[in-house]
């Protein structure tokens, strides 16, 4: 492990997944018929990055201590950057947000203080669960998006379901779910630091 290059190919995964998150976002905001589509596309391919980057550092015996590091970074940058873009779109409540991008900005900088110090936070099953249910919920909602884009400059006149309303309520119950993945990730971590002593997950 130590030995292994800092720039591998699971490192250089995780930063292509930053580097594709202006991408998503100005495709998201074109205002082009075929943006919505093409940020579905982009958060699909930046998200397959996050699934095979771990994999491949494991399988090939390439996990750095940058690795640790910028796959959880990468992975808060690109999630944290499509929430607050639903939330500014008005599809998911602020209140909802908030606090999971706070959760994150605050696990972010305890990681980068524990890097400076030689340490490393493991990231729980919870935390890798609520990333996924964030993924999971803002794909789901670029397809309805982008299909409905589509269908609109191709059958015009067209209206995909769900409508306005409906998929508000979607994009609300995904990240509801979110949010108590975030706190039960918060609380697992209290339980550790008070009866183990341990750093905080990511």
């Amino acid at each position: 492990m130590s030995g292994a290059k800092t720039m591998n190919l699971p490192n250089f995964l995780s930063v292509l997944r930053i580097a594709l998150t202006p991408v998503f976002l100005l495709m998201l905001f074109s205002g082009e018929w075929y943006g919505k589509g093409i940020a579905f596309v982009v958060f699909g391919i930046a998200s397959a990055t996050d699934f095979y980057d771990g994999r491949l550092a494991r399988a090939g015996n390439q996990v750095t201590r940058a690795g640790r590091f910028l796959d959880p970074l990468a992975d808060k940058i690109l999630v944290t950057s499509a929430l607050i873009a639903l939330v500014y779109d008005r599809l998911v409540s602020l209140w909802l947000v908030a606090p999971v991008v706070v959760r994150d900005v605050a696990i972010t900088g305890m990681r980068m203080h524990a890097l400076s110090r030689g340490r490393q936070l493991e990231t729980s099953r919870v935390a890798k669960w609520k990333t996924a249910v964030q993924l999971v919920a803002v794909i789901v909602l670029l397809f309805i998006l982008g299909a409905q884009s589509v269908a609109e400059r191709f059958f015009p006149g067209a209206k995909l379901p769900p409508d306005r309303d409906r998929l508000c309520v979607l994009a609300n119950l995904l990240m509801t779910t979110a949010l108590l993945l975030t706190i039960l990730s918060g609380l697992q971590y209290m339980i550790r630091a008070r009866f183990h002593g341990s750093e905080p997950s990511a």
